[in-house]
């Protein structure tokens, strides 16, 4: 895709990897409309040069917003890079609610942005979806099962509709970061990919038309994954 004169949607855009993408689509010259919670950071975004819309993807009118807002216009990239950790625990109810939270943000609010905004997409000369998961996807960690299910989940919808749309206008990618260096992943240690290379990979992927971009260490794992899983899963243990 040649992304001068775009209209993309980057969902969770005005912080991590989000707004990575977002600042390097634009930097290819596309126009960017980025989704965000945080009041301060959606203000710093605008500053910028970014359009933006507030709203917290885990409610329907959170999702309900960012809908409206890209109503009527020419949408051509949609980014569904939003989504959240879990404090969920095996053996404690009370922490079910924050698996629900993150399912519905990691998981729900992409299926129902990629259904409610397919119309739109179809309607432009060539469209993009990029779905964001993770190397998680591919092999989970314990202490974060919650989490992984939902990229997981969000990984086997992405190549779903991929062979749904494959006769269509609109191509969908699936982009699988390694562990990178954000808010969410501050109290981890070992090595950790930077936002900004991380998303290079991914807009590097959308302008050469790559249907799944592996960043940073996951395209090694992919390959140890189809040797052995249980090797893959040990190298998500240790990074």
């Amino acid at each position: 895709m040649n992304l001068r004169g775009k209209l993309a949607l980057v969902t969770g855009g005005s912080d991590g990897i989000g707004r990575e993408i977002a600042l390097q689509l634009q930097a290819a010259g596309a126009d960017v409309i980025v989704t965000g919670r945080s009041a301060e950071k959606l203000q710093a975004m605008a500053a910028l040069g970014f359009a933006t819309i507030a709203g917290d993807l885990s409610v329907p009118a959170g999702v309900d917003k960012v809908v409206s807002g890209v109503a009527n216009r020419p949408l051509a990239l949609l980014v569904n890079n939003a989504g959240v950790g879990s404090e969920y625990e095996l053996d404690r109810p009370d922490t079910l609610e924050s698996a629900a939270h993150c399912i519905r943000t990691n998981l729900d609010a992409p299926i129902a942005l990629c259904t409610r905004l397919l119309p739109v997409l179809r309607a432009q000369p060539e469209a993009v979806i990029v779905n964001v998961t993770s190397g998680l996807a591919i092999a989970p960690r314990a202490g974060g099962s919650i989490y992984c299910a939902t990229k997981a989940g969000l990984r086997s919808y992405t190549q779903a509709i991929r062979y749904l749309l494959k006769d269509s206008n609109v191509r969908v990618i699936e982009a699988l970061p390694p562990v990178v260096e954000t808010n969410m992943t501050a109290g981890r240690a070992g090595k950790k990919m930077s936002a900004h290379d991380c998303a290079a990979e991914i807009v590097r992927g959308i302008r050469t038309g790559k249907s799944e971009v592996n960043a940073g260490m996951v395209k090694i794992l992919q390959l140890v994954h189809s040797i052995s899983p249980a090797l893959a899963r040990r190298i998500m243990i240790r990074f």
